[in-house]
């Protein structure tokens, strides 16, 4: 073990992957739960909207299903805000300064925890 600092980088780098992916399997169950749950609610406007297709059939529509507009905002932000979050990862060319400290940090812990810690397999697979 002539440097561990590759090995530290590596495993920084797969926990970042790891929350990257975890945050859209989050947004697709999201949607996949409550997306179709508001969308079924819609359903009778969705067929009216088929036949005759108005704005003004969509804002009654939505005013009058306040569960469905709900539901179908909350997958509509949280899908935003993955977007805009993974977008200002690439515009600046990797991770914020603030969340490479937070990720060192959980590194650190999962680290001094060793293989009893959940997350041990998918960021440090490799034996140090």
């Amino acid at each position: 073990m002539t440097n561990p600092k590759p090995n530290f980088d590596n495993c920084l780098e797969r926990l970042f992957l790891l929350h990257l992916y975890g945050r859209w399997i989050f947004v697709a169950l999201s949607w996949l739960i409550f997306g179709s749950w508001g969308v079924w609610g819609l359903r009778n406007d969705i067929s009216l909207w088929r036949d005759y297709f108005t704005w003004t059939a969509v804002r009654y529509a939505f005013h009058f299903n306040p569960l469905s507009t709900l539901l179908l905002s909350y997958c509509i932000a949280i899908t935003t805000a993955v977007l805009v979050w993974q977008s200002n990862n690439i515009l600046r060319g990797g991770i914020a300064p603030a969340e490479k400290k937070r990720l060192e940090k959980q590194l650190k812990k999962i680290l001094a925890t060793g293989p009893k810690h959940p997350l041990w397999q998918w960021v440090c697979p490799s034996k140090w």
